[in-house]
């Protein structure tokens, strides 16, 4: 068989290291891998996609979403936000995903530079690469927070600098302060900030500061995904200056068309209903966070408690993360999140207690 040809920018571009442990493990396996709520959609939610089915709402919608849920979206960032979206200015994207894919091809032409935190979520670097940009990695401090100054350092000529706060892989919450002198710099040096806040309502001690009330130039990303734990339903969207809209549409028009219908009522659901989910998976996942960082660092690891979304970031080193790995503990090695932090590993503490004790006990047999 002939040597099939294949684009250079996705030969260039890595399979996912998170995406790799779906399936990893045997039968006594405990994956702490994947960011996924472990909790069940809630009923109401679920209520109004079985409401659609039924009514017929199976067709295309518009390209940009369903009015009732731009509507509902734009409340939402007026009530939990402060930020003034009009519908408008919002587009409905198949999950976080394809919103933040939306932004790098309308906003990165070849050779652009792309600035992304190292260590950083998989897809920014990916995605940059993808649209033919350069991503260009940003350290981070000691406590696992951007570096403010340094990052400043390299605005000059960058096209996009993504911000992610909450963050994956680390669970720092970026404070007011540094958010602001971010989105402010960035905007006088005319680079777009993209802010993925994702995991806005899984912070536990500090408040969440939405990026696009310090600049005009910001797209901000967020999800259903994570709030209310509909991974598989994906829906996602965006929201940017109104001329921007557009052009994010020329993307989405052709590669999706539009999300998928019965999600984006289920959708509407979940930002004009009961909320109180939210609140009890927010605490949930503080007692985990509470119970697995004393777990580790009981291990004698040492490391910022994290203070936010659902991750540990943990300085385990190579060897042994290998060997966890080896002996069915599935966490990600910090390697696949860029290359400043490989001697870490991420755990997913998206699981229950009693998972997240077993693997810590593990791990202490390991280390003895």
């Amino acid at each position: 068989m002939s040597e099939h040809r294949y684009a250079d920018r996705v030969r260039s571009v890595e399979m996912s290291g998170i995406r790799k442990l779906f399936d990893a493990g045997g039968p006594d396996a405990i994956n702490l891998g994947i960011g996924q709520p472990d909790f069940d959609t809630p009923d109401h939610i679920k209520m109004a996609a079985i409401a659609a089915i039924r009514e017929g709402k199976t067709g295309y919608t518009p390209n940009a979403g369903i009015p009732e849920l731009r509507q509902a979206i734009s409340e939402k960032f007026a009530r939990e936000n402060n930020i003034a979206y009009r519908p408008e200015q919002v587009l409905v994207t198949a999950g976080g995903s394809e919103a933040l894919h939306l932004a790098m091809e309308a906003l990165v032409d070849p050779g652009d530079r792309v600035l992304v935190t190292d260590p950083g979520f998989v897809s920014y670097a990916a995605l940059a690469t993808i649209a033919g940009g350069r991503p260009e990695s940003v350290g981070l401090d000691a406590t696992l927070h951007i570096d403010v100054e340094r990052a400043k350092e390299q605005m000059d000529g960058a096209r996009v600098f993504v911000l992610n706060t909450p963050a994956n892989p680390t669970g720092a919450v970026e404070s007011e302060e540094s958010i602001r002198a971010l989105v402010e710099y960035a905007n006088d040096r005319g680079v777009t900030v993209i802010s993925d806040e994702v995991y806005e309502h899984f912070i536990y001690e500090k408040k969440h500061v939405s990026a696009a009330r310090f600049g005009e130039d910001v797209i901000t990303v967020n999800a259903t995904s994570k709030t209310y734990a509909m991974t598989g339903w994906r829906v996602g969207y965006l929201a940017a200056p109104e001329d921007y809209i557009p052009e994010f549409l020329k993307i989405h028009q052709y590669a999706q068309a539009c999300a998928t219908s019965i999600s984006q009522y289920a959708a509407v659901a979940a930002y004009t209903g009961d909320q109180s989910a939210v609140a009890q998976m927010r605490e949930e996942y503080r007692a985990r966070r509470d119970l697995l960082y004393a777990g580790l660092t009981g291990l004698g690891l040492t490391f910022p408690r994290p203070e936010g979304a659902f991750y540990m970031f943990v300085p385990m080193g190579e060897a042994l993360t290998a060997k966890a790995v080896e002996n069915g503990i599935i966490i990600v090695p910090g390697g696949a999140f860029g290359s400043r932090a490989p001697e870490y590993a991420r755990f997913s503490y998206a699981a229950p207690r009693e998972t997240l004790s077993r693997a810590v006990g593990r791990l202490r047999r390991l280390m003895e």
